[in-house]
């Protein structure tokens, strides 16, 4: 470490006023503070001294993303041999997977920083450790068949719509990531239409085949539904990350361990599909509408969304009542979604973004709430004092 930081601080003046390459001095500094935490501290004015800062909660979110990014490389080398009709062994789905999902973590990764660095580098502002989970979590919400230009093209588009435009991290009233969804959904959705998978073998060509998720065969009304078990652990067709529950609630424990997720937010989101898959139980007028009301749970990407999505800091509410009415009604509203709707199978993306608009007004009425409450209060305790 001590030779790492040598040669940073050997190249260090180059980028500093008055250096040959001062106009780059931002994303150096985003590059050395990545590496290591500087030294430099608050000279005056009333600071907080805590372990936590934006870098570290950024790493322990990328950590909880861990389980279910494993899960999903392995899932779609596992998809794609199980297509061809090949046995081979644990490693080469893992080879198969990582080939496959790395490039477009990779393009996520450098299309996105590019234009973080020349934000900062235009307003002369920090370059915030933010997209490091953007940049993973993108990658995780879109299928791996995704060609890589629309990867960048999505990435781009999120960070200057959903972010710069708004002011940078912390500024923002969308998901970032869920922004990139959203886009390719609209622009490309014949690429995220609920058949996601292709298959092509080194052996054997599936001329054509695709496997349809879950949604895509209850929005059909075609085909199996894959078993409860398959469902809960992954072991079906879907985007990169979004398919096993399982590997999904090991990273909500570690969010929730660590205090950066909302536990409010994710079992009210899980409450609130549960509470509307049950009153369209009550009907069961067509498939969707009679499917058992815990299978919304564990079906595309409704565990993902709850746990990873709706949780972020910056778009969700703020309150501690407004978290439980937020995430309730993102719950609702995917379930209203995929079973009014399905043209729109995988109702969490619109829920949570329609629900991240909503999210300052259900805080501004319970702030008021709060207000008037403790006036009330007030007033009563003066008169009795005047008593």
């Amino acid at each position: 470490m001590k030779a790492l930081i040598n040669l940073v601080e050997k190249v260090k003046p180059n980028f500093e006023k008055g250096g040959r390459l001062e106009k780059f001095h931002r994303s150096f500094e985003a590059f050395e503070t990545f590496l290591y935490v500087k030294g430099d501290v608050t000279q005056r004015g009333s600071h907080i001294r805590d372990a936590i800062d934006m870098k570290r909660t950024m790493v322990h979110v990328i950590i909880a993303l861990i389980p279910a990014l494993l899960f999903g490389i392995w899932n779609v080398g596992f998809q794609h041999y199980k297509a061809i009709g090949l046995e081979v062994e644990f490693m080469d789905q893992v080879m198969f997977g990582l080939i496959k999902v790395l490039p477009i973590i990779v393009v996520s990764y450098v299309s996105g920083l590019a234009i973080e660095f020349i934000f900062a580098s235009a307003r002369d502002h920090e370059v915030n450790e933010g997209f490091l989970v953007s940049g993973m979590l993108i990658p995780l919400v879109i299928p791996v068949t995704t060609p890589l230009w629309m990867v960048a093209m999505a990435t781009i588009f999120a960070v200057v719509i959903g972010k710069e435009v708004f002011g940078g991290t912390g500024m923002n009233i969308l998901n970032p990531a869920l922004l990139a969804r959203a886009f390719l959904f609209f622009a490309y959705p014949s690429y995220l239409s609920g058949e996601v998978w292709v298959y092509e073998g080194a052996e054997t060509f599936v001329d054509g085949y695709s496997g349809a998720t879950g949604l895509a065969v209850m929005a059909a009304g075609e085909g199996t539904m894959p078993s409860n078990f398959d469902l809960f652990f992954g072991f079906i067709p879907g985007s990169i990350g979004e398919t096993s529950t399982f590997a999904i609630l090991l990273g909500a424990v570690v969010l929730i361990a660590t205090g950066i997720g909302s536990f409010r937010i994710m079992a009210s989101v899980f409450l609130g599909g549960l509470l509307m898959g049950a009153i369209f139980n009550l009907f069961a007028v067509n498939e969707f509408m009679a499917m058992p009301a815990y299978k919304h749970l564990i079906l595309g990407g409704f565990a993902f969304g709850a746990v990873y999505m709706a949780t972020d800091p910056v778009s969700a509410s703020q309150t501690g009542v407004g978290k439980y009415i937020y995430g309730i009604l993102i719950g609702v509203i995917t379930v209203l979604i995929r079973v009014v709707n399905p043209a729109y199978p995988e109702g969490m993306m619109l829920a949570i973004l329609f629900m991240n608009v909503f999210a300052p007004l259900i805080d501004h009425y319970i702030v008021e709430a709060n207000i008037k409450k403790r006036m009330k209060r007030m007033q009563k305790v003066r008169l009795q004092t005047q008593a």
